[in-house]
């Protein structure tokens, strides 16, 4: 588990922090996605990031489309970056299948070695938060899609709620786009989905698919989409003329705590930061009392 050296607020600390990531879009050779976006780099660049942030987090997630085409030499890349950062942390590393996957390359080269169409579905006890990955992938087709082998599976799954209760992940989230069209590529049949989820220890929701973080509910749980590490969504558009810009690739930083769950956008660039929350500040502020730590920095000076 993530450690914190203070607590100055009235929640808990943490219980679980999770790494969520999405849309990572890998090609062969690391040949750049459209001509114009070199995911490679850009997966390279939020590594970095989340280095730099010195976390230990129970779980590292990524929200599918892992490659672009399904290339075995993709995968294999994708691997290579990732597994040893997951392996530094000692947390295991969630694969969850997307719209640009294909079911038997990901069982052949990320998960168990034999090519397969099932759904790539897992379980993980984290200490007793429990994580389940859903695969809305439709074979052959982008939009997403949990038929009713996988419906019933979960089902089975969230009978018994969990000591810290249960995050799913997912690739296609069950929330609205305002931009024109996106909906033929949304999750279909969702009312089923609600129909299991509602009412359960389920917590919240983790997905991608939509290349821009936005955040909403289904069936009274709170939705989380993460951005993506390859490109992002330039909303400042009209949303008819929304596209593709190589700018504000992200990842989401997921504290988990008793009552409540936060999900924060990390942006993956490097940039010029102020130096003013030093470590030192941190600790000297944490040798005050609470009403000294309020004189000295919540009064206006």
């Amino acid at each position: 588990m993530a450690q914190h050296p203070v607590n100055f607020g009235q929640y808990p600390l943490p219980t679980h922090t999770i790494v969520h990531l999405s849309d990572t879009h890998l090609l062969a050779g690391g040949a750049l996605l459209g001509g114009r976006y070199d995911t490679r780099a850009r997966l390279q660049a939020t590594v970095a990031a989340m280095r730099r942030m010195q976390l230990r987090p129970d779980a590292l997630v990524i929200t599918g489309d892992l490659t672009d085409l399904a290339e075995p030499a993709a995968y294999a890349d994708l691997r290579s970056i990732l597994e040893p950062l997951a392996a530094e942390w000692n947390a295991p590393l969630v694969w969850v299948a997307g719209n640009h996957d294909e079911r038997p390359a990901l069982h052949e080269h990320l998960l168990d070695g034999e090519p397969s169409l099932r759904p790539v579905t897992g379980v993980w006890n984290l200490s007793g938060l429990r994580l389940v990955a859903v695969d809305t992938s439709v074979p052959g087709w982008h939009h997403g899609e949990i038929d009713d082998d996988q419906r019933e599976w979960l089902a089975q799954v969230l009978q018994h709620p969990a000591p810290h209760g249960t995050i799913l992940a997912m690739h296609h989230p069950p929330v609205p786009s305002h931009i024109p069209f996106f909906d033929v590529l949304e999750l279909r049949n969702q009312q089923a989905l609600a129909e299991v989820v509602r009412g359960s220890d389920v917590r919240a929701i983790l997905a991608g698919h939509l290349h821009y973080s936005t955040f909403s509910t289904f069936a009274g749980i709170p939705v989380s989409v993460a951005s993506a590490s390859c490109y992002t969504m330039n909303l400042s558009r009209p949303a008819y003329e929304v596209n593709g810009m190589d700018s504000a690739q992200a990842f989401q930083l997921v504290h988990v705590r008793p009552e409540t769950i936060t999900h924060s956008v990390v942006p993956a660039a490097e940039t010029e930061t102020a130096e003013v929350f030093t470590s030192e500040w941190v600790e000297n502020m944490a040798r005050l009392s609470e009403q000294e730590r309020l004189e000295a920095f919540s009064r206006k000076r």
